[in-house]
């Protein structure tokens, strides 16, 4: 049996499937990874990125901060690709029961999926330092003001998680019950190298652990199936039945 019809098989069989996703989800939809070799990583900036997107960083250099911010990670015009849909429509007919991502480009929503833990935040929220404000992506890329202000003066920002943030206890808490609760989880697009999201999956105690990813990954030696292609290539060749 080949690896597409074993994956059918399984997901034929399986009755609550969990799906956790990395950068590699989102490249087919024409978002760049963080660690592959043309990712944000390998990029020159005056400082590196990881650095950037940093709590400490934000607060020092605001306007270095939204500079790259709103170059590099407000991609508002890209689309979901086959990964998303397929997800979404695993979801619509009951096979699907969450989708946890380390993914911020809130695309698995844009493709219809309704219950999604977003362990590193999302760029579609952001709100106000001072008084708490809510303002949606579109406000913050088309601030004309270096750094995006409320109306009340105070500093507009992102609801996602930079380094040297803790994650949100209430989203933790979500995306481990539904994997600690699944049968089958299927992690894909991701080199599972983030923690602590990458730790997540040790709650994982179902029947089938599958990986879709490009490359290798720690956890291969441990998964029933392991496919080396690009998520929405695997995902588009499955039927939901």
């Amino acid at each position: 049996m080949d690896k597409i019809s074993r994956l059918q098989e399984i997901i034929d069989n399986s009755r609550n499937i969990v799906f956790f996703g990395g950068a590699g989800v989102s490249t087919e939809s024409g978002i760049p990874d963080f660690r592959s070799v043309d990712g944000l990583y390998n990029q020159k900036y005056d400082y590196p990125p990881e650095q950037i997107l940093s709590h400490t960083f934000f607060m020092r250099k605001c306007e270095e901060f939204y500079r790259f911010y709103k170059d590099k990670m407000l991609e508002l015009d890209i689309e979901p690709n086959a990964a998303h849909k397929k997800l979404a429509e695993m979801e619509q007919k009951g096979r699907l029961s969450a989708v946890v991502t380390q993914n911020i480009d809130g695309l698995h929503q844009k493709a219809g999926s309704k219950i999604v833990y977003e362990l590193h935040g999302t760029v579609h929220k952001n709100h106000c330092m001072s008084c708490g404000k809510f303002y949606d992506a579109q406000y913050v890329k088309n601030s004309t003001e270096t750094v995006p202000l409320c109306e009340c003066g105070g500093i507009i920002k992102p609801d996602v998680v930079l380094y040297e943030e803790g994650l949100d206890n209430d989203t933790v808490r979500g995306a481990v019950n539904a994997i600690a609760g699944a049968d089958t989880l299927i992690i894909a697009g991701t080199s599972l190298t983030v923690y602590p999201a990458a730790g997540m999956v040790q709650y994982f105690s179902g029947n089938n652990l599958v990986l879709i990813n490009r490359d290798p990954t720690s956890m291969d030696s441990a998964a029933n199936l392991v496919i080396h292609d690009k998520v929405g290539v695997v995902l588009s060749q499955i039927e939901v039945r």
